[in-house]
């Protein structure tokens, strides 16, 4: 039997600049991209407690993300499972050519809201 490993659909929030304020400020709104084939898993119990205890943070989920994608995963709102979350850290990326799998980078995020 053949096993097909796919990922899921997920709403990102790139910010993108649209201005400056009257202080001279960059002011930004919010465009939802939906990134598909991401995968979700849970962390293991060491990246909980490491995390929680460098950043204060609690990792919900590890996101696997495609080959190829291009958006900012840096402190930014992730949307699946019906609910909100937001990046921690910098994303760990691998080099495309050296992974067998369509993902090669990975991301850890916390729930928000």
């Amino acid at each position: 039997m053949k096993t097909i490993i796919k990922g899921i659909p997920v709403k990102l929030h790139v910010k993108t600049q649209n201005g400056t304020d009257g202080f001279n400020r960059p002011t930004y709104y919010d465009e939802i991209v939906t990134v598909d084939n991401v995968l979700i898993g849970a962390p293991s119990a060491d990246e909980v407690v490491n995390e929680l205890n460098l950043s204060g943070k609690r990792i919900a989920y590890t996101l696997a993300i495609p080959k190829g994608d291009t958006h900012s995963w840096v402190n930014t709102e992730v949307e699946f499972f019906g609910g909100k979350f937001r990046t921690i850290g910098f994303p760990t990326e691998g080099i495309e050519e050296n992974i067998p799998l369509s993902w090669n980078k990975k991301v850890k995020v916390e729930r928000y809201g």
